[in-house]
């Protein structure tokens, strides 16, 4: 009996571990990648207008179709390499595609305002499209991390946490571009500011992070078997990932699989909504300049984390009091994410240039709301296949980069005057019946259950030569 005490004493999840210090580097690298998205969604408004920045630097009369194309064009590299992201993801490791992905696109961010310069918007186009391609395998990297680090029972809380960074870096980029634009740094700054962020996160991420706790030599080894006992029942000891085949048919003839993929689809849509439409919503409608623009934008991203921290402690509640199973609440926290911001969204059309305060009240519902979605489809991914999560996640973006494509290019040709409330009301109507059927479908045929195409599944020749290297 005491033997058995010392070795459950020996496997007891620490209070604070390697595993969330993992995690916050995680949710620091999706803040900085992000950061570098949303830049251009509140620089443009000041690229465009010669009373909402410095006068030093030089303002761009692009018409709102060469807009759309430049707020699109990073989604046009980005869905081109999510598939091909996520298998070196899944053959390397998440650390060192995460590390390229924001590095690499970092030193892009750096360049941009030269990039303006020297080629006008064609160039800048062509830029971020680079940096679209770069960030390609930033999620799928997200998810295979998390599919080695943190066990099923812990999932809902520190995978939303981690991509909770999502929000926090657009909260960032909105609270400082405002003050930057305006500022002796001009537009350029919000730029320069994206791309410094992201190389101080790659440093210590180098330095700290690690692809597997197995990798990890500053972890306790009681953490270490903790996880690595937890995950035993879904995933392969790590060195046999090479000899993984991926199950590509049985993927994509999957119905949860298919529903998960609308679900995120249908999220995708809403935020890029959200994120690059809504500066120029506020100005355009509401008449907000630049600086309380990315001010009032910035309050609903602050709502997100509020929110998120909400919906875990009530997971977590509802999980270990055994009022949810892992379905339920994966559809539950989803409903919640999904229906309840179909209201101020559509609401959002119907504001006017003397109700800026309720518009920002019901974008904080809207936005702050959406994250509990968070909870319900984002890790489903792993729920589906712990050991292809990565992959799944990697088809997932490459259909929802082209939404991110073809969001800014539907506003851009629904809306041809940004003072037209009639025009946004559109938009809104759109993003909240996609919402409301998005969520439906996982409600009736999404499912949690790890499918029986997640077990490894090797290939003949890869085990004679694995059998011929021992």
């Amino acid at each position: 009996m005491e033997t058995t005490q010392i070795d459950d004493n020996e496997h007891k999840s620490p209070l604070f571990g390697a595993r969330h210090v993992q995690c916050i580097l995680i949710f620091a690298g999706m803040s900085a990648a992000f950061t570098q998205r949303i830049n251009l969604s509140v620089a443009i408004v000041a690229m465009m207008d010669k009373n909402s920045t410095n006068p030093d630097f030089e303002e761009y009369q692009w018409s709102e179709k060469t807009k759309s194309y430049l707020l699109s064009s990073f989604y046009w590299g980005y869905c081109v390499t999510q598939i091909p992201g996520s298998q070196l993801a899944h053959r390397f490791g998440g650390k060192i595609t995460l590390l390229c992905s924001v590095v690499l696109s970092a030193i892009l961010a750096l360049l941009t305002p030269l990039s303006v310069r020297l080629g006008d918007w064609q160039l800048f186009c062509a830029l971020r499209v680079c940096q679209g391609l770069i960030q390609g395998s930033t999620f799928p990297s997200g998810h295979t991390l998390l599919s080695k680090w943190v066990p099923a029972e812990e999932r809902s809380t520190l995978g939303t946490f981690c991509y909770t960074g999502v929000y926090f870096g657009n909260l960032l980029m909105m609270l400082v571009s405002g003050w930057i634009a305006t500022s002796s740094f001009g537009w350029p700054g919000i730029f320069y500011f994206s791309g410094i962020f992201s190389l101080i996160w790659g440093l210590i991420w180098y330095l700290v992070g690690a692809r597997a706790p197995s990798e990890c030599k500053w972890m306790r080894e009681g953490e270490r078997m903790f996880i690595e006992t937890a995950l035993a029942t879904s995933t392969k000891p790590e060195h046999e990932h090479a000899l993984t085949k991926t199950p590509w048919l049985k993927i994509l003839t999957s119905v949860p699989f298919w529903v998960l993929l609308v679900a995120q689809c249908t999220t995708s849509w809403g935020f890029m909504i959200i994120m690059t439409e809504i500066p120029s919503y506020m100005k355009g409608v509401l008449g907000q300049d630049i600086e309380s623009n990315a001010l009032m934008s910035s309050v609903p991203y602050l709502s997100c984390l509020f929110f998120t921290i909400v919906f875990c402690i009530l997971a977590d509640f509802l999980m270990k009091r055994g009022y949810t199973s892992v379905n339920t609440s994966r559809k539950l926290f989803n409903t919640i994410g999904f229906w309840v911001p179909v209201v101020p969204i559509i609401l959002l059309g119907y504001m006017h240039a003397d109700q800026s305060e309720l518009a920002l009240a019901l974008l904080i519902i809207a936005v702050g709301v959406s994250t509990g979605c968070n909870l319900g489809f984002l890790t489903n991914h792993i729920d589906l296949s712990p050991n292809f999560a990565g992959i799944l996640m990697g088809i997932a973006n490459f259909a929802t980069g082209i939404i991110n494509f073809l969001a800014p290019l539907t506003v851009g040709f629904i809306i041809t005057d940004a003072k037209n409330v009639l025009q946004w009301r559109i938009v809104f109507y759109i993003t909240g019946g996609m919402y409301f059927f998005g969520n439906l479908l996982f409600i009736l045929f999404g499912q949690t259950e790890i499918q029986a195409w997640n077990s490894v599944r090797r290939s003949p020749y890869a085990m004679r030569n694995y059998q011929s290297e021992e």
